[in-house]
């Protein structure tokens, strides 16, 4: 199997959750709604966006986790092969999401 595709798609992903969102950083987000200006529901709404900015990094820490991964495995020469089974994931899969580490069957016993 030819992995070329998925490595470059691995390093573009990486490349877009390093390069963030364009959402406001957080720490901007932290400093200007540590204050107590305006009402309760002001105040609310900002400790909203600190936590839901503290979210999207957080996952984006784990993309580039599993991604960082799967480059790794590249190298290897396991990229491709599910952790659990040992068998090909497909390519559709790997397609939808490159940093996968087990096939379609596997993913689904896990949420069973």
């Amino acid at each position: 199997m030819e992995f070329e595709i998925y490595r470059d798609a691995l390093i573009r992903k990486r490349g877009e959750v390093l390069g963030g969102s364009g959402a406001k950083p957080l720490q901007w987000t932290m400093e200007h709604n540590s204050g107590r200006q305006g009402d309760m529901a002001d105040q609310a709404s900002g400790t909203n966006e600190v936590h839901i900015q503290l979210k999207l990094k957080q996952t984006d820490a784990k993309i580039l986790q599993a991604i960082e991964g799967a480059l790794q495995r590249v190298e290897d020469g396991t990229y491709g092969i599910c952790r659990d089974c040992g068998e090909p994931i497909a390519a559709a899969r790997l397609t939808a999401i490159p940093w996968t580490r087990v096939c379609i069957a596997c993913k689904e016993k896990q949420k069973a």
